[in-house]
């Protein structure tokens, strides 16, 4: 019930490295480079299709988190008639899933997947699909009276007309692409972006603690987990790490829970939405960022000149 040794050892090898990692960093650059240039070609030479309504596309060069989800659900917040559009990964369905309609949740988590389901169950008015085909989904979205449309992690979505935002974690240290480092295209693609924007810089994670006990197991399903290092009260006793979008095993966690004598499990909101029903106590990590006014202006006077 721990992240596999492969996926350890790349997230080492893309966000830790250290001086021998980066003898096989340069090993994989051709690789790396042959891979970066066919993402290049395929950006400068495809075709934008535009849609009736805006759209705004949050995404990241990088694998693993970034923000996009919360940054999302910041945004969403701020307007009326919002539909959202998510591949849905780690869901256990295919094709075209209404997640939610207005508020209303539609499906469950398993055929949502984590992400899409936080997003459904944060909104109280947006609706939210999931689809491997985003132009099936933003006909679908239009159809249903969309005003605005966000598109999640829809930056590598050459053929569609949007508002491309880019976001970077706050410190990067391998600027390679796949398969050496981290990154899905060039660092320099930051420049077919509108707008790149940093950590810290540009917005700002807030992370509180709800529920939290003496003695905290610390279970997880992220990419690159020991990001949550920095927001991690005190009171964990141990860590568990699974793959990125994993599901949890009830018993499992209960039988981890008393052998360690934990008080709680201390999850992020991702987490949570894949335990509901779970009878286990819950100290949860409850994420918003705060945003720049200025970003926040940029991205609202391109919606309201669409």
């Amino acid at each position: 019930m721990h992240t596999s040794k492969l996926t350890s050892f790349f997230e080492k090898l893309f966000f830790k490295p250290n001086p021998l990692d980066w003898v096989l960093i340069l090993l994989l650059s051709p690789l790396s480079l042959f891979y970066a240039i066919l993402m290049l070609i395929r950006r400068i030479f495809s075709v934008k299709k535009a849609y009736a309504v805006p759209i705004v596309s949050i995404g990241n060069l990088t694998v693993g988190g970034s923000g996009k989800t919360p940054f999302v659900i910041a945004l969403a917040k701020q307007y009326k008639g919002v539909s959202i559009i998510s591949r849905g990964y780690g869901r256990e369905s295919r094709g075209l899933v209404e997640v939610s309609r207005k508020g209303d949740v539609l499906v469950d988590v398993f055929d949502a997947g984590d992400e899409a389901m936080l997003m459904a169950t944060s909104l109280s008015d947006a609706s939210v699909l999931v689809s491997e085909n985003r132009e099936l989904a933003i006909e679908k979205a239009i159809k249903e009276g969309a005003k605005v449309i966000f598109l999640d992690d829809g930056f590598n979505r050459v053929n569609i007309k949007k508002y491309e935002i880019l976001l970077f974690p706050k410190t990067v240290k391998n600027y390679f692409s796949f398969p050496s480092g981290p990154f899905r295209e060039f660092f320099f693609m930051k420049f077919f972006a509108n707008m790149s924007l940093y950590e810290e810089k540009d917005f700002k994670r807030v992370v509180e603690v709800e529920n939290k006990t003496p003695k905290m197991l610390l279970v997880t399903a992220i990419s690159n987990p020991e990001r949550l290092n920095a927001f991690l009260p005190k009171g964990i006793i141990d860590k568990i790490y699974l793959e990125d979008h994993a599901y949890f095993n009830e018993e499992q966690l209960r039988e981890k829970m008393i052998s360690l004598g934990a008080t709680s499990l201390l999850v992020t909101q991702k987490d949570e939405v894949k335990m509901k029903g779970f009878k286990l106590p819950l100290s949860v990590m409850k994420l918003k960022l705060e945003i720049k006014n200025e970003v926040l202006e940029n991205i609202h006077s391109y919606i309201e000149d669409y």
